[in-house]
């Protein structure tokens, strides 16, 4: 860890220089040499930080929920092109360009954070070992370690010796205490961000082996951070544990915001949108006037949340309009277009109903290739023309054939005698 934070030596000036200027404002109301002074300033470093990536979070979202639509088409190529591994690639980056999705944006956050998190780790080891760094001069410097947070100093790992926490002014029960609940407190608080975005705000109609890498990521990450928050300053726990705390808030924000299409969170939303229009008798803010303005161009391509708001709003006597506002509606003229929008949406079978469908499609098949079978059997032994009879000879009884008896063509087919035209009896041998 002391090589990779060497690596970014070259941010310990800014990273520093930022935390003196915090731990100056904090100093002057709770002390200079207090935990509450330099961990404040972490805390304060960190929300800097992430104000100024707030560009990288929203092209973050918006790259996340692109990958998600894309998964079908990808899933598609990968199906086509299973034997050729250079055609599939060719093809997975042409899809990327056409529709301006890069992979790696989901990742910006966490990359763009990666330099001021080992530059913040340098700095706590330079304070831990004793040395000045940045602008940390030898006054800061022994102001830092005098710092304790809970008990723990700010330098203090979980893995340190008894005689180095000693040597910190404090007891390594008091530093392995907190630096355990820190540690825990950090993995549940990624662990519970990452399964708010999967529970809520994906679209669960679509599955999809983004889905699947997301639910493994969920549990990868927290013991990742477990296992690597032991060997993590008190300082750093306080950072990383803030920035997670953070992630969870904007992430909460934008689901409740803007929320995923075909994802509980969007059925949420428009659950408290049909509220605030039956409340107000219109549609507040721009933003939602966007979204009812989406919901309506979609027209009979929306998801079963839109239908189910389309229709909320009908029964509260509202109709969306084109440009993301309502009106009152009569309700005869709401009860037509629902039907119309019922006619061309049909009801979504589920699985055992298609499965039903087809069974019964193939029984039909197969009674009718038996009746044709049949049919062609009967044609094969009727004959061709029926025996011409004499002028004289006597009338039949009845023509129509016995039920449960053969027919004339049928009995002559069994008894073996000549198909075809017949010639006639000469008068001598009647």
């Amino acid at each position: 860890m002391d090589t990779i934070a060497s690596l970014f030596s070259f941010i310990t000036w800014p990273v520093s220089w930022v935390i003196v200027q915090f731990h100056t404002l904090y100093g002057a109301i709770f002390g200079p040499d207090t935990g509450w002074a330099w961990g404040l300033s972490i805390v304060s470093l960190v929300v800097l930080i992430r104000i100024c990536l707030i560009p990288l979070f929203v092209k973050q979202i918006k790259s996340t929920r692109n990958m998600q639509a894309l998964q079908p088409k990808m899933k598609a190529i990968q199906e086509r092109y299973k034997s050729d591994k250079q055609r599939q690639s060719e093809e997975m980056m042409k899809l990327y360009k056409e529709t301006g999705t890069n992979p790696l944006s989901s990742c910006l956050p966490i990359i763009a954070q990666s330099p001021f998190f080992f530059a913040l780790y340098h700095v706590l080891a330079g304070i831990a070992n004793g040395k000045t760094i940045g602008v940390i001069n030898q006054p800061l410097l022994e102001s830092a370690q005098k710092a304790h947070i809970f008990g723990a100093p700010l330098a203090a790992k979980f893995m340190d010796s008894a005689s180095k926490v000693e040597g910190l002014g404090a007891s390594l029960t008091d530093v392995r205490v907190v630096t355990a609940i820190m540690i825990v407190m950090m993995s549940a608080s990624q662990f519970f961000t990452q399964r708010q975005l999967m529970t809520k705000n994906v679209d669960l109609t679509v599955k999809t082996p983004f889905m699947q890498q997301q639910k493994m990521l969920m549990y990868v990450f927290p013991v990742m951070f477990a296992v690597m928050g032991i060997n993590f300053p008190v300082g750093v726990l306080v950072y990383w544990l803030t920035t997670n705390v953070w992630t969870m808030g904007q992430q909460m924000y934008v689901i409740n915001q803007n929320p995923t299409p075909g994802s509980k969170a969007q059925a949420h939303y428009l659950d408290r949108l049909i509220k605030s229009v039956s409340t107000h008798g219109e549609v507040r803010g721009k933003k939602r006037r966007t979204i009812v303005q989406a919901i309506v161009a979609k027209g009979p391509d929306r998801n079963d949340n839109e239908r189910k708001f389309i229709t909320g709003l009908s029964k509260q006597g509202f109709a969306a309009q084109a440009d993301g506002s309502v009106v009152k509606a009569d309700p005869a003229t709401l009860e037509a277009e629902n039907a119309a929008s019922r006619r061309q949406q049909p009801k979504r079978q589920t699985k055992a109903q298609r499965q039903a469908g087809a069974t019964q499609q193939d029984d039909v098949a197969a009674k009718t290739s038996l009746s044709k079978g049949a049919t062609a059997d009967d044609a094969a032994a009727e004959p061709a023309d029926e025996p011409a009879e004499p002028q004289d000879a006597k009338p039949k009884q009845d023509a129509k054939p016995k039920q449960g008896k053969p027919t004339a063509g049928q009995a002559r087919a069994k008894s073996g005698q000549r198909k075809g035209q017949q010639r006639p009896k000469h008068p001598s041998k009647k």
